[in-house]
């Protein structure tokens, strides 16, 4: 009955295409449903129908718009790419599920950033508004930035240690995966080693096989790696980069405890290596505030990297790298090669952004409404999911890390889960080697919290 269905509303969404010029905007899911009396798992089966035939596109938060008229036209040969590139260097998958774009309708627990709800829009908006009418944002920039926005990133991290770092140690990038790529490239070559948590960032992983690194897996659990484990990684493997998130790690929500913190960084001392501290969720704390682990650091072994397109907007692509010595001006190079500088208007934008007095109430609403929306999340599933199994509850970040039953396949189940109109990230993705396990990521500051419990309820029906 399903398939009739579905083939009833693929001719009439053929019609309407057939009559309608490129752009235009087809019903949406709901409309459809209504209109057939199907369910959206058969009114989405019709629409991929019809996307697949390079008739409708879907666009993210949009809805399904026509594409072209039918027409017979040449398909390119490109097969030959095939050779003429030659191995994959990123993997199979390059590109994380949470960069995932799905129609309005769908519940998207997959996301990697906060809802624009939750974001400074009307501060942001204001300010790009004021830099647009400022001489110095179409003036090229220092290259390693302009020099009060990389002051404003050296305060914020000097906060708890005076004089620990100068304003000249920070280069500011285009975001987050900028830096890591450029960290990574700078500071270790192709074929050489990368000790990495794992799980751990999509980006990250990507980053370093980009890069031609070879990454030696630690494991890590609801906390940090055990410093024996790390201490044997770098040894046998001659790595002198550690890639961690400590606070609040992506996608398990670990938070380093201060003995491991300390264990870890004499680990990183004693071998003479250099530690990669991705501080993501700098801006997401909501039981605890930690301090960075760079603010430990006196002689240069941390790398720090902090962004604020997470918590500030989408909009505003802009990070820093805060390091030091020889080290540091690699780096700089580094990004100076990649992309000459990053744009005077982001930066002028950002800048004007964090040092208004607004953004410290807009740090504490955030973090209000993440501890709502987390709570929320792990209501909803231990009332409506029960077998999915909470690792622990986050004390900040963005995630929960849930694990499936064993005889699951979280691949598998996150494509059905997909049909039913809920989003979510698998986590094999986020293993660099070796998956411990069926796991899943859902995203609690990315989708409409009100319909979390029934998310649950689907995520539940579906292990049935």
């Amino acid at each position: 009955m399903s398939n009739d269905s579905s083939s009833r509303i693929a001719g009439h969404l053929r019609s309407l295409v057939a009559d309608s010029s490129p752009g235009s905007r087809l019903p949406s899911t709901r409309i459809l449903a209504e209109r057939f009396t199907a369910g959206p798992v058969t009114v989405q089966r019709a629409i991929a129908t019809l996307v697949a035939d390079g008739l409708v596109e879907t666009r993210p938060g949009a809805g399904n718009f026509v594409v072209h008229r039918p027409r017979t036209r040449r398909t390119a040969d490109v097969d030959w790419q095939t050779t003429s590139l030659g191995p994959e260097r990123s993997g199979a998958s390059p590109v994380g599920s949470s960069l995932r774009g799905v129609d309005r309708e769908t519940i998207a627990l997959h996301g990697g950033y906060p809802h624009m709800s939750l974001m400074p829009m009307r501060e942001v908006r204001s300010a790009l508004a004021k830099a647009i009418r400022e001489d110095r944002s179409f003036e090229r920039p220092p290259i390693a930035g302009v020099s009060e926005l990389r002051a404003w990133f050296v305060r914020e991290l000097t906060g708890v240690v005076d004089d620990a770092w100068r304003d000249s140690d920070a280069v500011i990038t285009s975001g987050g995966q900028s830096a890591l790529s450029t960290v990574f490239r700078a500071l270790a070559g192709p074929g050489e080693p990368i000790v990495m948590e794992s799980p751990t960032y999509w980006g990250a992983i990507t980053a370093a096989r980009q890069a031609g690194l070879v990454i030696v897996p630690v494991a890590r659990t609801t906390g940090a790696p055990r410093p024996e484990d790390l201490d044997d990684a770098l040894r046998s493997s001659g790595a002198r980069l550690f890639y961690a998130q400590p606070n609040f790690a992506n996608p398990t929500g670990a938070l380093w405890n201060p003995a491991d913190r300390r264990e870890i960084l004499d680990v990183i001392r004693s071998r003479r290596a250099f530690l990669v501290e991705d501080d993501w969720a700098h801006d997401f704390a909501i039981d605890e505030t930690p301090v960075p682990l760079a603010t430990a650091d006196g002689d240069g072994h941390v790398v720090y990297i902090r962004s604020l397109t997470k918590s500030a907007s989408l909009t505003l692509r802009v990070a820093a790298v805060v390091a030091r010595g020889p080290a540091r001006n690699r780096i700089a190079n580094a990004l100076a090669v990649n992309d000459l500088y990053v744009s005077p208007l982001l930066q002028q934008a950002a800048l004007d952004v964090v040092t208004r007095p607004s953004w410290r109430t807009h740090c504490t609403r955030l973090r209000r409404e993440l501890t709502e929306r987390r709570d929320l999340l792990v209501r909803s599933v231990a009332e409506h999911a029960p077998d999915l199994e909470l690792t622990h509850v986050p004390r900040g970040g963005l995630n929960l890390w849930l694990r499936l039953p064993e005889d699951a396949d979280a691949e598998t189940y996150a494509a059905r889960a997909l049909t039913r109109g809920v989003s979510i990230s698998p986590g094999a993705e986020w293993f660099p080697a070796d998956v411990s396990g069926p796991h899943i990521r859902l995203n609690y500051g990315s989708s409409d919290p009100s319909r979390f419990a029934e998310a649950a309820g689907v995520m539940q029906s579906l292990l049935g």
